[in-house]
This record gives C-alpha cells, sequence and structure tokens, in this order.
C-alpha cells in the first residue's frame, strides 16, 4: 500500500488510531504511582518492590527490538488484535494474582503486549497521504502522549477508591474492547517484505548503522525522553516534601496539569509537512531546556512555586511532544517498507534515555538536593541541542557549496 496513491485517512480513523494508542500505552505506567499497594499485597521486599515497574519497561523494550519490526512482516490488524488480546488477558492476570512471581511474570508480558501502540503509529503514517502525513502522525502521537500523561494520575485515583486491583480489572476489559473495535475497523495491510524473521531482526543493526537520520532523531529525543523521565520521577518527590506537602490526589491533579503540553504534537506535524523541521527541531529542545530552568527562579512564596512548576510541566511537556512527532515524521519519510523497523529502533533508544534520566534524577535528588536534579535534567536537551547545532551548521555549509558563483 503505497500512501501517495490511497486517498487520505479520515478524521475518524485518525482519531480511532489516537485513542487506541493512548489506552495501549497507559498499560505501562498504571504500576509507576501503584509500588506501594502492589507490593504490599504481592508480599514483594521494599528491595524488590522497583520490579514492579522495570519488568513492564523491559518487557517493552524487548518488545520494540523483536515484536515491532513484525509489522513489516505480518499483516498489520491481525497482529494488533494479536497483541491486545494478549495484553488483556495479561492485565486480567495481573488484576487477580495473590503472589509476586505472577505478577512480575504478567508485568513483563504486559510491556511486551503493548507495543501494539508502536505498530500503530507507522499504520497511521501509511493510511495517510504523503502532504499530511505529519499532522496525522502529529495527532496519533498526541493521543499516546496523553495516555502516557493520563495514567499515572489516573491509576491514583482509582486505586484511592477502588483499589489497584480495580485498575488492572478495567483496563483488561478496556484493551479487550479495543481489540474487538479495531478488529471490527482498521483495514487490511500486508506489507511487501518477504524477509525471514531472523534476517528482519538482523536488519535493523543495518538501519541503524546506515540512517543517519534515524541516529541523529534518536539522540535529540533520547535527550528529550531522558529530562521528561527525570522530571516526572522527581517532581512527585518535591511535591510531596515539605515544599509543598501535596497529597497523591493532589500530585495527581498536578500531573493532569501537564495535558496540555500534548497541544504541540499536531502544530509540530503541520510544522515539518512545510519543511520547517530542522528550526522546529531547535524549538522544541529548547522548550525542554526552559522547562527545567523555570523552577530555579522559584520564589519562597509556595503559591507562585507551585505555580511555575505547573508551567514548567507544561512548557516541558510541550517541547516532548512536538520533538516526538519531528523525529516520527522524519524517519518515516525514509520508506514505507522499513516503517516498523525503524519505529521500533527509535522507540528503543530513546526509551534507553528515559531510563538514564529516571535513574540519574532520583539519585541526584537524593544525593545533592532539588536544584542539582534541575541542572541534570536541564542538562539532558541542551546536549541535544549541541548535536542540534552541528546539524544547522551542516545544512548551511550544504548550502553554500551548492550556490552558483556569481
Amino acid at each position: 500500500m503505497h500512501p501517495t496513491s490511497a486517498p487520505d485517512i479520515s478524521p475518524g480513523m485518525t482519531r480511532l488510531l489516537a485513542v487506541a494508542a493512548g489506552l495501549i500505552v497507559a498499560n505501562l505506567y498504571y504500576a509507576q504511582t501503584l509500588v506501594g499497594p502492589i507490593s504490599q499485597a504481592t508480599g514483594l521486599s521494599p528491595d524488590a518492590a522497583g520490579l514492579i515497574v522495570t519488568l513492564t519497561q523491559v518487557g517493552y523494550a524487548l518488545g520494540l527490538l523483536f515484536i515491532v519490526p513484525l509489522g513489516d512482516l505480518l499483516e498489520n490488524r491481525k497482529l494488533v488484535v494479536g497483541l491486545l488480546l494478549a495484553t488483556s488477558a495479561l492485565l486480567g492476570a495481573a488484576a487477580f494474582s495473590g503472589s509476586a512471581w505472577l505478577f512480575l511474570a504478567a508485568s513483563l508480558g504486559i510491556g511486551l503486549g503493548s507495543v501494539a501502540a508502536q505498530v500503530l503509529v507507522p499504520f497511521a503514517a501509511h493510511l495517510s497521504a504523503e502532504a499530511t502525513r505529519g499532522q496525522t502522525v502529529g495527532k496519533v502521537v498526541s493521543g499516546l502522549l496523553l495516555g502516557i500523561m493520563l495514567a499515572r494520575p489516573a491509576a491514583s485515583l482509582v486505586a484511592d477508591h477502588l483499589g489497584w486491583h480495580a485498575v488492572y480489572g478495567g483496563a483488561a476489559l478496556a484493551v479487550a474492547a479495543l481489540a474487538v473495535l479495531l478488529r471490527a475497523r482498521l483495514p487490511q495491510r500486508r506489507p511487501g517484505t518477504s524477509l525471514p524473521y531472523p534476517r528482519l531482526i538482523g536488519s535493523m543493526w543495518t538501519l541503524l548503522a546506515t540512517t543517519p537520520v534515524l541516529r541523529r532523531r534518536a539522540a535529540y529525543h533520547a535527550g528529550m525522553f531522558a529530562a521528561f523521565s527525570l522530571f516526572w520521577t522527581v517532581t512527585p518527590l518535591v511535591l510531596a516534601g515539605p515544599a509543598f506537602g501535596l497529597s497523591q490526589t493532589g500530585i495527581a491533579v498536578f500531573a493532569l496539569v501537564g495535558i496540555s503540553g500534548a497541544v504541540a504534537s499536531p502544530i509540530a506535524g503541520r510544522l515539518a509537512d512545510r519543511g520547517h523541521t530542522l528550526y522546529a527541531t531547535a524549538a522544541a529542545l529548547l522548550l525542554g531546556v526552559g522547562g527545567f530552568a523555570l523552577p530555579l527562579f522559584a520564589p519562597d512564596a509556595r503559591t507562585i512555586a507551585l505555580g511555575l512548576l505547573a508551567l514548567a510541566s507544561i512548557v516541558l511537556d510541550m517541547g516532548v511532544a512536538a520533538n516526538l512527532v519531528l523525529g516520527q515524521r522524519a524517519i518515516f519519510a525514509l520508506g514505507a517498507e522499513v516503517r516498523s523497523r525503524l519505529n521500533g529502533i527509535f522507540f528503543a533508544l530513546f526509551f534507553t534515555g528515559g531510563a538514564v534520566g529516571s535513574a540519574l534524577g532520583a539519585w541526584m535528588f537524593a544525593r545533592h538536593g532539588w536544584d542539582a536534579a534541575l541542572l541534570t535534567g536541564m542538562a539532558f536537551p541542551a546536549a541535544a541541542l549541541a548535536w542540534w547545532t552541528g546539524e544547522w551548521m551542516g545544512q548551511r555549509l550544504t548550502r553554500s557549496a551548492q550556490a552558483p558563483l556569481r
């Protein structure tokens, strides 16, 4: 299927894919605010409680590398529906698990199955006309980011009233219903690739080595996602501390404020469609730097400091949302036959950046305090911006060399 020769994706299909991506990726984040009650209920020791989140992320990383590439080989609708049905069953197992080993095994599987979201994003690009592909990807990514941002506060609120079992049970039913809906609404897409699976996986290393755009965009977003993960790891600790004294519900409400940053996704998509990717990337990276600079100037007044921190979360989330869309628009332009593999590599690399940012942020905050954590977070998009300067200078030199002599 070639998107340039097919009708453009309908608004209804775009909305469906956006909602689906958000609902699927939310499964990765429910546990982050529920580690305490889950570890108590399953008998997991405090030292091992971090595995609840870690194994879900490990499963997702493995899925990005070994399942998402199947989108270039297998019929896409069948692949997505199969992954969703498996994820629903594993969410149900997590909801009813009474032992640590069963919950942890289910968590690993939930991460693996949730990569269905990263099959849907290239699917949306395939269904789109070339002229509007950036806008479509931007809207679908907006849904994905909303899922990430809503998952933690939603899980906190549901668990406060109904318990953590209800979070996983409700998610299992929602994902099963989504599988049925997508089976009925999605068109079939049969890729043209006929590589055996081992060669398909092996080709990913060749793609990484021979695709400068992929390496560059992955580096940019690894920096931004490291900053994002650091911010949302450390900020709840600050909000719950003596400076602000917020409850879990208060922290959940604060997290909802950052959702407005997702509006940057379709804007970035339109800019990319108009050929402004280079400078839009610089703007996104500068937003990332600014998101960490703002809290450094917070006054002692609690209300003003809290408002400034909320504004910082919006600015940072806007930068992350915009940069993600710009990156995916750039790599999806490289060829329809390799989109799933490119997307899998891209996400695997920047999720690694997120893991580094989260771990380093928690350590810096514990050892050196809030300001040190903010400066560390600022360093990630600043480093990406330095790399971007090399791209900008390279393009200027290329244009100068191609300009006719006067």
